[in-house]
């Protein structure tokens, strides 16, 4: 361990501040989205920063575990989101034809 890691934690949660902020006030359902899966990406940051801070290993595991979950959930959040907002797009091509 460096020592680095406290700091390197709170710069990513000063990260998902800024993000929590351009979810509350993205001007399109795009921007929020982004905002979201910056919170899940950073989320696993903090999560693997602690895990590797953390000196007993059952506690380790279970923080890497959570991370990995949660990077998991932001990936199929991301493609389910860009599903739907294609499938609106279709769908409005298809009417107007």
């Amino acid at each position: 361990m460096t020592g680095l890691e406290g700091p390197l934690a709170l710069f990513l949660l000063l990260n998902l501040l800024a993000a929590l902020i351009r979810a509350a006030r993205g001007p399109t359902l795009a921007d929020r989205m982004l905002a979201a899966l910056l919170f899940g990406n950073t989320g696993v940051g903090v999560l693997l920063l602690l895990a590797y801070a953390g000196g007993t290993l059952p506690l380790n595991t279970a923080l890497v575990d959570v991370a990995l979950v949660l990077a998991l959930l932001a990936a199929v959040t991301g493609v389910a989101f860009a599903k739907r907002a294609w499938g609106r797009e279709e769908e409005k091509h298809e009417r107007s034809d």
